[in-house]
């Protein structure tokens, strides 16, 4: 049985759009099932751009993947992942070594790195539960970005 190309809910082959969120279904979206190696649900590719410091690659994956071209919930959360990670790394590697340079308590970076971190964390069950949430910046960004990619 197939899935929703948007949702992951479980469709017909006769449906033209999902019963759940109401997303057109392509042709090829019906090719992949639970049982397929290599296929894998919105949702789950959502889910990989979130993983703490190594979503960055599965984000890149989904943005070169034919599959999810055409898939803008997918393309935002691969992109908000990427600007998650970009974060991280400014923090690890230009804050981090300023405060190595001044004689203070390096609170202030651990702080950052928590709150990335917990955002990742907030993201994934975010997406695991369905629901579209954009973060501050990184969510306006990743619009962005997505809309530039038409």
């Amino acid at each position: 049985m197939p899935y929703c190309t948007q949702c992951g809910n479980r469709v017909q082959d006769t449906d033209v759009f999902c019963g759940r969120c109401g997303a057109r279904q392509r042709q090829e979206a019906h090719r992949c099932g639970p049982a397929l190696p290599g296929c894998m649900s919105p949702r789950t590719a959502s889910l990989l751009c979130y993983i703490p410091v190594l979503g960055w690659i599965a984000a890149i994956v989904v943005l070169a993947s034919e599959r999810f071209h055409e898939d803008r919930t997918v393309r935002f959360h691969a992109f908000q992942g990427l600007y998650l990670f970009v974060a991280w790394l400014l923090v690890d590697w230009v804050i981090s070594p300023l405060f190595d340079a001044i004689p203070v308590p390096r609170t202030a970076v651990k702080l950052l790195q928590l709150a990335i971190f917990c955002a990742w964390v907030f993201m994934i069950i975010k997406v695991s539960q369905g629901q579209a949430y954009r973060l501050p910046v990184f969510g306006e960004l990743a619009d962005r970005s997505v809309s530039e990619q038409r």
